[in-house]
């Protein structure tokens, strides 16, 4: 049957971090029909091993696969980092695959040539030193300072993200010499533009904060125009499908899309 425009878009993540990506996926392409898979099983991924979260995506593609998702986007950094060539050379011609790592780094090679620039993140994703290595191939001068924040994305998880325990964490963070005399600041997971105002706020504006769902949704523009994927019937009702149900992953949801969303509960492994 081959590729169809009207086929909806798959995004995972290992939580509420990718919403932040779906949530942008609406706003920039309306017509567009999403299927939403949140991994709540085993979040965060951020301090899972390589061939675990390898793993879960694999069983998120078959779920994906199943629903005929045109396209597959990995809301995700661990796991783009982790699994992003295993999963595109598994989905193979099925559907299209994205990571949210690959848009950032042409951002950079196309907006911030000569300038010290940080990133935070997962310790699986900071370890796996994509980031890195892919900005040295750039060879464009561009000099990368990484840290590791693994107690950003719990404390998201449990919403705390609104009071000033995260600030005081934050603060912690970013004070950090890592991150002194940067120009620009990576938000290398999909959870932290949920936390962008207390960054921004932090730096006093004079940091470029780069969003990386908002640069995300811009490429994916882009991979559907360039293979005339975008959809222009009906819309449909998106789907959001967990592989354990919380309460809090419901209402997060409906925090996201200002709507009333129904889970569907999805094991990996039965």
């Amino acid at each position: 049957m081959g590729i169809k425009a009207s086929d909806p878009i798959g995004i995972f993540d290992s939580g509420i971090g990718g919403l932040t990506v779906a949530q942008a996926v609406k706003k920039r392409l309306p017509g567009e029909n999403l299927i939403y898979f949140g991994d709540t099983a085993h979040l965060p991924y951020g301090d899972k091993s390589t061939a675990a979260i390898q793993a879960y995506s694999i069983k998120i593609c078959d779920v994906l696969l199943q629903h005929n998702c045109k396209v597959i986007l990995i809301a995700c950094n661990s796991a783009s980092a982790a699994a992003y060539e295993l999963v595109k050379e598994y989905v193979g011609s099925k559907a299209k695959v994205m990571n949210v790592i690959d848009p950032v780094i042409n951002y950079l090679r196309e907006n911030l040539v000569q300038t010290k620039v940080g990133l935070i993140g997962t310790k699986q994703t900071i370890l796996s030193g994509v980031y890195a290595k892919k900005v040295k191939e750039l060879e464009i001068g561009i000099e990368l300072t990484s840290l590791a924040t693994p107690l950003l994305v719990p404390m998201i998880e449990e919403g705390f993200f609104k009071n000033q325990i995260s600030e005081d964490i934050l603060n912690e963070y970013l004070k950090r010499e890592e991150l002194s005399d940067i120009k620009a600041l990576i938000l290398g997971c999909t959870h932290y533009p949920l936390i962008k105002t207390e960054i921004q706020n932090f730096y006093h504006s004079r940091v470029r904060i780069l969003d990386s769902s908002e640069i995300v949704v811009a490429a994916l523009k882009g991979l559907l125009d360039f293979h005339h994927l975008q959809n222009s019937g009906s819309n449909h009702v998106d789907q959001f499908m967990v592989s354990d149900y919380t309460e809090a992953f419901e209402s997060s949801t409906q925090m996201f899309f200002q709507e009333s969303v129904k889970l569907e509960s999805h094991r990996l492994w039965e």
